[in-house]
């Protein structure tokens, strides 16, 4: 049987929609007298907006906080616990103390203060941590509550206040940003405590600096799964309103990394336990 153009095309899309790796396109196109890249991800353009092509999460309930299950295990490596002590167990990315401000216990970010970082290295990992937005929302979108969690300070974990704040999917709370939408929006009220469990494990590269084993994540975000073992296809890091970039080889351990940007979001009982590779 012949096929026609049209279903040859269909049955490409259909083998491609069904492909275990995703199907990552570019192109750049001129913008105000600039370049820009465009990256699509299984056709679709990173940082959609339209909900006619990449529609919102589900909005769930957050399940109730467990403190029993919030409290580091023993052999855990508490990053922070609301001491000072344990602040300076940050600092920022220069390796200067932070200006980051120890505010009720939560380790609050300050504008213009930069990002942080432990000053112990991890690779793959069990990470615990809890954030809040601010309890008096200002703007919308991603000028909301933005922060983030960053995994080897390359793969980012966003942190946005998404509670009745529409943003694009790919960048809202819980996002492997702009790589992978959360299953569902598990996202609390401004100012309520939210949790992360992040089970992260770390790319492998080969001496010629091709990846040979991708980064995964399973995330759960006030009690849901939210990225059930996802394998990253590629980096997380800002390369343009509509790209993020491509794996580049780092060593096998490096810091964890807390985003600021330019919001006051709070930090609390960040714990972690290494996992061998």
């Amino acid at each position: 049987m012949k096929l026609t153009l049209l279903s040859a095309l269909a049955l490409s899309l259909c083998a491609s929609a069904s492909a275990k790796e995703p199907v990552i396109t570019k192109e750049v196109r001129e913008e105000n007298g600039q370049k820009v890249e465009y990256m699509f991800i299984n056709g679709i353009k990173v940082h959609e907006e339209d909900p006619a092509k990449q529609p919102q999460p589900e909005i769930v309930t957050p399940k109730p906080y467990d403190a029993q299950a919030a409290k580091a295990p023993e052999g855990a490596i508490v990053l922070f616990d609301g001491t000072a002590e344990s602040v300076e167990k940050w600092s920022a990315m220069n390796g200067e103390p932070t200006k980051w401000k120890l505010v009720d216990g939560a380790l609050e970010s300050v504008r213009e203060a930069g990002y942080i970082r432990t000053k112990k290295e991890f690779g793959s990992c069990r990470l615990h941590i809890e954030f809040a937005s601010p309890a008096k929302p200002e703007g919308s979108g991603q000028g909301r509550g933005n922060s983030g969690v960053f995994l080897m300070g390359q793969y980012e974990v966003q942190v946005l206040d998404s509670y009745e704040n529409t943003t694009y999917p790919d960048g809202q709370c819980g996002a492997l940003y702009g790589r992978k939408i959360p299953l569902v929006n598990a996202s609390r009220p401004p100012g309520e405590w939210q949790t992360y469990d992040i089970t992260f494990t770390r790319p492998i590269f080969d001496e010629a600096g091709k990846v040979t084993r991708k980064a995964r994540f399973t995330v759960i975000h006030n009690g849901h799964v939210i990225h059930d073992d996802v394998e990253l296809s590629g980096a997380t890091s800002w390369a343009g309103p509509h790209s993020v970039k491509e794996y580049a080889k780092h060593a096998d351990k490096a810091p964890i990394s807390l985003q600021d940007h330019g919001n006051p979001v709070r930090f609390r009982n960040i714990w972690i336990q290494e996992i061998a590779d």
